[in-house]
């Protein structure tokens, strides 16, 4: 990886905190996807889903295709907890010249309630303004995502504003709340 410039090389990335790992996913991953990916409560919110299992091992198979692109631009972390896979944390790159990048996450709902959303945004947020020196990095959620809401808060970002028809989410379409945060703003709260 270099840090002057935003090319991520064919390394495997990993992230990690006192109570997390991030890794970068493999094949046989797709088992524990499919555990959340499968509800109801999970994708809610989300323009796929449930997923069948050949959903699930799509998904696995895409990412693990994304990370061998050049340039890389899509970064998705399998999160580790108690040696358990228990979602996704996923970084994109939406603008080189600008240095913009985007975050989102999901965790299985046995582990909601436990800042596991919040230590990822925060590993994956840190690892956009350190490693890959962008200046704005955002995310968006449904507006009625009232817990997405929160995370994006407690790690500092900005409610920016709304989007109005921003997804079609099962034949209706959906507004996002946009958050982010900039390089400087992040730097006064670390």
């Amino acid at each position: 990886m270099r840090s002057e410039g935003i090319l991520i090389e064919h390394i495997k990335v990993s992230l990690s905190n006192e109570r997390l790992l991030l890794r970068e996913f493999t094949k046989n991953d797709w088992i524990d996807v499919h555990k959340y990916a499968s509800q109801d409560i999970v994708c809610q919110y989300q323009p796929w889903g449930p997923n069948t299992e050949e959903d699930s091992k799509g998904f696995i198979n895409k990412v693990i295709k994304d990370g061998t692109q050049e340039p890389r631009t899509r970064l998705v972390f399998a999160i580790v907890y108690n040696k358990n896979m228990i979602g996704a944390g996923e970084f994109n790159i939406r603008d080189f010249t600008n240095k913009v990048g985007e975050v989102a996450y999901i965790v299985n709902p046995d582990y909601w309630g436990r800042g596991i959303a919040t230590d990822v945004a925060k590993l994956l947020i840190n690892f956009g303004f350190e490693e890959l020196k962008l200046h704005r990095i955002y995310a968006t959620c449904d507006p009625r995502n009232i817990g997405s809401s929160k995370v994006m808060e407690k790690v500092g970002m900005t409610q920016e504003g709304r989007i109005r028809e921003d997804l079609l989410i099962k034949d209706s379409w959906r507004d996002s709340l946009l958050y982010s945060v900039l390089e400087h703003e992040w730097k006064e709260i670390t």
